[in-house]
């Protein structure tokens, strides 16, 4: 890059900040960032914040290809440097500018769509770094203009660090809008797009709600989950199948033959001279299946700090509730226990019965799980919390460790995510990993793992 394209890129860089941190025109960044766009072949309005990166790409739609992955290259090429700078300006802006008062319907929407356009040029599916439970935490990786994606990220690892920020700013917005009465208009409310922001705050006020603000409010939590359900079981059925039941000797059919093991054990029993082996021993694959019905019991924290995990962790309990041989139990707690084992199969209703927010009081969840508990070797316990008890530890320690002892399999999880971010009180983490139990890393791919291969 030469001296004059880095004085350029720098011009665009410098405007955008300006922006980014005072909405107000600086005159020269303005002037000399429309010289140089029009220069470069592109619209002058790439530089206007309140024209939608999908006003622009209609108008342009040979934009479309240069946006996709613009934010994934690695190499030195530095041509082109001074083009990706006004492209991702404008990216930057629209996504990282939202001003401050009231939003309406209509401006949530466009942020969603210019945060899409973002997430595109980081390498991923649009939605992917604001809601990973449902898009890339489900999927596993995906492709997009050949940059590996699905975890979050692009090849710098960008993605990992700005799904936290994008989701936050959507929390923002929502926070910000005058949510009742948009849901109270079918016309405003069909505008939104569900989201784990706009579900929490849903959840938060539903019991304000009533008519027809209840029923959009009803129908927009129902498209959340189930689009997140549909994820979630690809994720289950990719899932590991476990392991075979080696307490059953093995059935000496024919179909399970073991050839390669038989072959290997009656080596010694090879005859050069006449080039034959005298076989004197089958072995047979076990291959039997648990046969009694699996108990699973979930507990889960339903404080303010747990939404992402309540939210997931109903859906996910419903889906392998819905297995052959799983007897699924769900217990949700804050400072009370709230059994939803009814409506396990359903997991919007278990959301509508829920009241997020609270402290903790595992010792009270953990006296309403002990009874469920009738086989301890066929029985999984999971617990989500951050298990910030708040003067109970020791109490709610006492109970799982006997539950453990009691040969349960017990799975502390810090949180039910696609992210892998967890807070977990330091003292339950050292406990449960010299019990033998150490907390499992929030990302529910691994949740998903660990179920399948108990109840397989």
């Amino acid at each position: 890059m030469t001296a004059s394209e880095e004085n350029r890129r720098q011009v665009l860089y410098w405007r955008l900040l300006a922006r980014l941190f005072d909405p107000e025109e600086q005159p020269t960044l303005e002037s000399s960032s429309v010289a140089i766009v029009e220069d470069l072949g592109l619209p002058s309005i790439l530089l206007d914040p309140s024209v939608s990166v999908d006003n622009v790409v209609q108008r342009f739609p040979q934009l479309e290809a240069e946006i996709d992955g613009l934010m994934t290259t690695a190499d030195d090429d530095r041509s082109g440097e001074v083009r990706r700078a006004a492209l991702a300006s404008k990216l930057l802006l629209n996504v990282f500018a939202t001003g401050n008062g009231a939003v309406s319907a209509d401006q949530l929407s466009r942020w969603q769509a210019d945060a899409g356009w973002f997430e595109r040029a980081l390498g991923c599916e649009p939605g992917a770094l604001r809601n990973r439970a449902a898009a890339a935490g489900a999927g596993g990786p995906s492709m997009r203009s050949g940059t590996p994606t699905g975890e979050g990220g692009t090849g710098h690892g960008f993605g990992v660090d700005l799904g936290p920020a994008l989701a936050a700013i959507e929390g923002d917005l929502v926070k910000r809008m005058r949510l009742r009465e948009v849901l109270a208009d079918p016309r405003l409310a069909a505008k939104l797009t569900p989201s784990m922001s706009l579900i929490e705050q849903l959840l938060r006020d539903k019991d304000n709600l009533d008519g027809v603000a209840l029923k959009n409010a009803k129908l927009l939590i129902r498209r959340y989950v189930d689009e997140v359900a549909e994820a979630l079981k690809t994720q289950v059925a990719q899932a590991s199948a476990g392991t075979v039941d080696r307490s059953i000797p093995p059935k000496r059919v024919f179909r399970n033959l073991d050839i390669d093991r038989t072959i290997w054990k009656n080596l010694p029993n090879w005859n050069p001279e006449d080039e034959r082996l005298y076989v004197d021993r089958l072995f047979y694959k076990q291959t039997a299946k648990r046969v009694t019905p699996a108990k699973l019991i979930v507990v889960v924290d339903q404080s303010g700090s747990m939404v992402d995990s309540m939210v997931n962790c109903t859906i996910l309990a419903s889906i392998f509730a819905g297995l052959p041989k799983v007897d699924v139990h769900l217990i949700a707690y804050d400072t009370r226990a709230l059994d939803l084992t009814a409506w396990v199969h359903d997991p919007f209703e278990v959301l509508l019965r829920t009241n997020l927010g609270g402290g903790n009081n595992g010792p009270v969840a953990m006296e309403m799980a002990r009874p469920k508990i009738t086989d301890p070797r066929n029985t999984v316990m999971v617990w989500i919390s951050d298990f910030y008890e708040f003067g109970a530890s020791e109490p709610l320690y006492a109970g799982i460790e006997a539950v453990y002892r009691s040969g349960v399999k017990f799975i502390p999880v810090g949180s039910v995510n696609s992210s892998g971010t967890e807070s977990v009180d330091p003292w339950f983490r050292k406990k449960f990993k010299d019990l033998g139990t150490p907390v499992i890393s929030g990302h529910i791919r691994k949740l998903v793992t660990e179920l399948k291969n108990f109840v397989a």
